[in-house]
């Protein structure tokens, strides 16, 4: 195990960015922590701390010296690759009417992301697995994908609404990243996963971590193990979920869900779209795109004149049993990975938690 001082983080910055990676990592924005471009380790949220419950999240700051004592906020890393809009090809027509189609692939950026979470590891994992693996893989997302140069950093403060111990996905990294780091007082704990990220850390001041260092950090993992509450209550939910369609508990939920759709927004693994056309006032030219959508607008399940699932009670329960439910038919697992994103942004507090445990009951294996 290898040790890079704190003085020394700004080394890690300035090697990315000689290999041509763009940095992007994360700061303070309208009053919470977001990816932005990433120039110098003075943009890090610096001492800062997060408090987050049902429908609640707060920042407060302090004289740490830390820059990654907190739990996630509401950007993921899903609109790096999954982009929230992007035009998918266009099409021009000449005056004899022959038409011509053409892509709009992006340029995919090298791009390197500091203080990524396990969770958002897991999450990736499927959404690679929806883009990338496929029949058919999605050319505009694998361009992205492939560009990015992932720096995970193990969890040490997680947030009263996560569970990603009881999904199997964190608070440690174990997996999906280049190089992963764990925070201490005076600086971080290096390891490397990919070749891409050995090949940086021969360039990086690295000292031998101590055996003190090395204590101290199993200790903080287990205590971000420790101080989480909320859990599911199973990995594997589908059979209970589709044997309860008609529980009491969807039409209670339904009298609090307002439709809004900042659940899936948040959420790291949803990946709902629609379609549409621009076109161009003279007609000549038209350009198709897609954006994200969500199971709980009405148009999402609208087939042939008709809305299929035409309440949030039904859009709620689609949600629930297709994320915790028959994922497990598509990926081999939840849709969930535990970062109590939805719980947190949700502006009634709805907990998944809860209403999982509700419809399904505390008896089942993990």
């Amino acid at each position: 195990m290898q040790f890079l001082p704190r003085k020394q983080f700004q080394t890690l910055l300035n090697i990315l960015k000689r290999d041509g990676y763009h940095c992007i990592g994360p700061q303070l924005k309208d009053g919470a922590i977001v990816y932005q471009t990433l120039n110098n380790v003075t943009e890090l949220p610096q001492g800062v701390h997060d408090k987050q419950a049902p429908g609640q999240y707060r920042l407060d700051s302090s004289d740490s010296p830390r820059y990654f004592a907190w739990a996630n906020g509401p950007q993921t890393l899903k609109p790096l690759t999954f982009a929230p809009r992007e035009a998918l090809w266009q099409v021009k027509s000449d005056k004899k009417g022959a038409i011509d189609f053409s892509e709009t692939l992006p340029e995919g950026q090298a791009t390197a992301v500091i203080g990524v979470r396990n969770c958002d590891l897991a999450a990736l994992h499927l959404q690679d697995q929806h883009f990338c693996y496929q029949q058919y893989p999605d050319a505009y997302y694998n361009k992205r994908r492939r560009a990015l140069f992932l720096i995970a950093v193990d969890c040490s403060h997680p947030a009263e609404t996560c569970f990603c111990h009881s999904t199997g996905d964190g608070p440690t990294a174990n997996s999906g990243f280049d190089i992963a780091l764990t925070e201490l007082e005076d600086g971080f704990l290096v390891r490397a996963k990919s070749e891409r990220g050995k090949t940086v850390l021969t360039d990086l001041p690295l000292l031998e971590a101590t055996d003190e260092q090395q204590t101290l950090a199993e200790h903080q993992q287990q205590t971000a193990v420790e101080v989480q509450q909320r859990r599911l209550p199973s990995r594997f939910l589908k059979d209970t979920l589709l044997a309860n369609l008609e529980h009491p508990r969807w039409e209670a939920v339904a009298k609090r869900c307002l439709s809004c759709t900042n659940c899936t927004s948040v959420c790291p693994t949803c990946f709902c779209h629609t379609a549409g056309e621009t076109p161009s006032l003279d007609g000549r030219t038209s350009e198709h795109y897609r954006q994200w959508d969500s199971c709980f607008t009405q148009g999402h399940s609208y087939m042939h004149s008709f809305i299929l699932r035409d309440s949030t009670q039904l859009r709620y329960r689609q949600w629930l049993t297709h994320k915790l439910g028959t994922w497990h038919e598509q990926y081999g697992r939840s849709g969930c990975v535990g970062c109590g994103r939805c719980i947190t942004w949700c502006p009634v507090g709805i907990d998944i938690t809860e209403e999982a445990t509700a419809i399904c009951g505390e008896n089942h294996d993990a």
